[in-house]
């Protein structure tokens, strides 16, 4: 299965019927989602929004509706406290599209805003994604004093050939400024990095790996470009190393990453000792998170049901509705023969597996009902069980999609 971005979401699915009881709620994070981007990178299918057709070219001139954007969300958020009411946030992650295109001041209201309407963890990680091609001076200082105690800089690669394939706005040496004036405000930073680029070999690939390690970031994503549906790259793909090729690049930044001292704790994420992305972790135990935002999706477990929210995807159409007070476009129940599934999409991501009592706590199921299924994927050498621990097998870590195929629902 390809690695993603850092975030990860779980696609909104269809709902039958079926309620579960659940025994306790699990631990909640909030994702806020800043849809606009200077300009839309060919590969990306996230809910993005290109600024450029309306003359925004840089960081200086950025177009976006600000002061409405941050009322609808904080709008957005009291509509949804009866939902949430009383729960604590664990952690927060603002992402994107490009949510550097904010200003500090910006960003400590929203996160004001926040800590007045919902109890914070004490020191709750608060995570925000930027781009090197939208830093001003300043702004890594600024993000900081609003509150903001995690970075994550969305390099993709220091290779000028490979950036401009990928349509970033910036180049190599900016994103080099951009990490070094990002190490001077914040000691956990993460990287974004991609590989299986167009034209690239292994050694580029590494080259891209050594420049982010010398910087000594607490938090590495490596993924592989993959062509998504709905893509620029969709309609005219560009022509990508062979699989062997890239299976290579992953076993070469695995082992090199290894011996830097980075533990592999998920698909495509990468730790010093304890640095882990703590909302992330939360996705993958399958736990909560609000999602406000243009687009942003939410899972929260209620009393008896999980329910998923989906809100309005285009910026214009969640401004109206959020000030009419509706921006959730979409919400359903999951139904409980969903739910196995869905806890597996995100806990079989993690190298080191889940425990079993999760899986029931989670989702009020016994284990005993995907039984079946844990045999046939451990028989098929792609999932181990020691005990309680619940893990995938290399095999299986490699063919992840494969192995997650034993858990799906045939709603025929």
């Amino acid at each position: 299965m390809p690695a993603t971005r850092e975030r990860s979401f779980i696609p909104l699915r269809a709902a039958g019927g079926g309620r579960a009881e659940f025994r306790r709620q699990p631990p909640l994070s909030l994702y806020v989602h800043i849809p606009w981007c200077v300009r839309k990178c060919p590969y990306c299918d996230f809910n993005s929004h290109a600024l450029a057709a309306q003359g925004a070219k840089t960081a200086a001139s950025p177009a976006i509706p600000q002061d409405d954007y941050l009322t609808a969300l904080i709008a957005d958020l009291e509509s949804a406290l009866p939902l949430v009411w009383g729960r604590r946030i664990d952690s927060i992650f603002i992402g994107g599209g490009t949510p550097s295109l904010l200003s500090g001041g910006a960003v400590e209201e929203l996160l004001a805003a926040l800590r007045s309407r919902l109890p914070l963890l004490p020191g709750a990680e608060i995570t925000l994604e930027a781009n090197p091609g939208t830093i001003e001076s300043g702004s890594f200082a600024a993000y900081r004093a609003a509150g903001v105690n995690r970075l994550s800089l969305g390099v993709q690669s220091f290779n000028r050939q490979h950036l401009q394939a990928l349509g970033r706005i910036h180049d190599g040496h900016q994103a080099r400024q951009a990490i070094a004036e990002a190490v001077r405000h914040f000691d956990n930073l993460n990287l974004d990095l991609m590989y299986g680029l167009p034209g690239q070999e292994i050694e580029q690939a590494l080259a891209d790996i050594e420049t982010a390690l010398s910087f000594a970031p607490a938090h590495l994503s490596c993924y592989q470009l993959t062509i998504e549906a709905n893509t620029a790259f969709a309609a005219q793909p560009p022509l990508l190393p062979e699989p062997d090729l890239c299976a290579d690049m992953q076993d070469a930044i695995e082992g090199r990453l290894a011996a830097a001292g980075y533990r592999h704790y998920e698909t495509s994420a990468f730790a010093q000792p304890g640095r882990q992305c703590q909302h992330n972790l939360n996705y993958w135990h399958f736990g909560d998170y609000l999602g406000i935002g243009a687009g942003a999706h939410g899972k929260l477990t209620l009393h008896d049901r999980v329910l998923r929210q989906m809100r309005w995807k285009r910026p214009e159409q969640y401004l109206a509705q959020a000030a009419a007070g509706t921006p959730v476009q979409e919400e359903f129940t999951v139904a409980a023969a969903e739910l196995p599934c869905e806890f597996m999409l995100n806990a079989l991501r993690l190298v080191d597996g889940f425990d079993a009592r999760l899986f029931e706590s989670r989702c009020a199921l016994p284990l005993q009902l995907i039984e079946p299924q844990l045999l046939q994927a451990e028989r098929a050498g792609l999932l181990e069980r020691n005990g309680q621990r619940i893990a995938p097998t290399e095999q299986g870590r490699r063919f992840l999609n494969r192995m997650l195929e034993f858990f799906l629902v045939d709603r025929d």
